[in-house]
């Protein structure tokens, strides 16, 4: 009797120190979840739909991320919460651990892509844009502008002008005409919001006349301080039903036909988009203006100017008379440069090839 207690104590005593060394081998081991992976430099990974967290606990330490995938695969069966990952792109930093890269994976905190539209682009230079951005799913390469409108539920909606300029982030599971459809929702809210705040008196019959003069003013502005100037030179030219007589809409209207300069013979050229023909407004915006050129085509600067000149620093030189205009003309001609603009052209040049905005 007594040497089987004595057993039953041996066997208790082997069993808890079995326990305990078991469980302090599942602790040092579950430990090297939160020691740092080892990374010289940031790595993207790819985790595929239909991904089971066993095989990716398999890829990690394939990838040489972990020493051992056992530790990942019991932290998987002590939490199987923890377990339901979710596809995509993720960015593993140095210094991350692997429970904090886990539980980026069950949140789906995927790594994010950036885009950027500039002002002033055109809807070409955006579709450009979109094709040459790396992880973005490409859908709409061969359609039409008309398709792509249609898709975006503005069938009739030419496309010039009706997405927002800015820096739009994606994940690799977004197509380019996701980035386009928020884009042009943007624009569309954006333009509503400023329409609403306008000032009263305003020489444009619908948004979508601000829109096209917005886009002028975004192409003639050198300087942001200077947009309600412009701005208010072209209102004012609307109201005394003068010729906005400006070269982007010309440059437009040319399409691949223009090659860094335009002419005479081109300012002649009847185009929809030559202001210098043309009354009023062109048909349709030239190019995506952003919010600040927006805005100041509808709140234009008070005053009595009709005429600008650029000083060749992005900054320009604003007239009250022709006569005015075409003295800043010369003064600014004496060095001129490759971007010497001048609204209108002067009349003293109109022999010469014109390089007028």
């Amino acid at each position: 009797m007594r040497v089987l207690k004595k057993l039953m104590l041996l066997i208790v005593v082997l069993g808890l120190l079995a326990g305990t060394a078991g469980g302090l081998w599942l602790w040092q081991g579950l430990k090297t979840l939160d020691q740092p992976i080892a990374l010289v430099e940031p790595e993207v990974i790819t985790v595929e739909p239909g991904t089971a967290f066993s095989q990716f606990a398999r890829r990690l330490e394939q990838d040489g991320l972990v020493q051992d995938d056992l530790w990942i695969r019991l932290f998987g069966r002590l939490n199987p919460e923890q377990t339901r990952i979710l596809a995509g792109d993720y960015e593993v930093f140095p210094g991350m651990t692997p429970r904090t890269l886990l539980q980026n994976l069950v949140d789906g905190k995927v790594k994010l892509w950036s885009v950027q539209f500039i002002e002033g682009w055109t809807f070409k230079d955006l579709r450009t844009a979109l094709a040459r951005s790396e992880h973005l799913e490409k859908v709409t390469t061969d359609w039409t502008d008309e398709q792509i409108m249609a898709e975006l539920g503005a069938p009739d909606q030419h496309p010039e002008g009706w997405f927002f300029p800015d820096t739009y982030l994606f994940s690799s599971s977004e197509t380019d005409l996701d980035v386009l459809r928020r884009a042009h929702n943007r624009m569309q809210d954006v333009l509503e919001q400023e329409w609403q705040g306008r000032e009263e008196g305003l020489p444009y019959d619908s948004k979508y006349e601000a829109l096209i003069m917005a886009s002028i003013v975004e192409r003639e502005t050198g300087v942001p301080h200077e947009r309600d100037q412009v701005a208010g030179v072209f209102v004012r030219r609307l109201e005394k039903g003068m010729r906005l007589q400006t070269d982007p809409t010309v440059i437009y209207g040319m399409g691949d036909a223009y090659q860094g300069r335009i002419t005479r013979r081109d300012l002649r050229t009847a185009t929809p988009y030559n202001t210098y023909r043309i009354d009023g407004l062109p048909p349709t915006p030239i190019a995506m203006p952003g919010r600040g050129a927006i805005h100041a085509t509808l709140h234009p600067a008070e005053g009595d100017t009709y005429y600008f000149v650029a000083r060749g620093d992005g900054s320009h030189k604003f007239s009250r008379t022709l006569a005015e205009h075409n003295e800043a003309v010369r003064e600014f001609q004496l060095n001129r440069r490759e971007d010497y603009r001048s609204f209108p052209a002067p009349e003293s040049e109109a022999a010469s090839p014109a390089e007028s905005n």
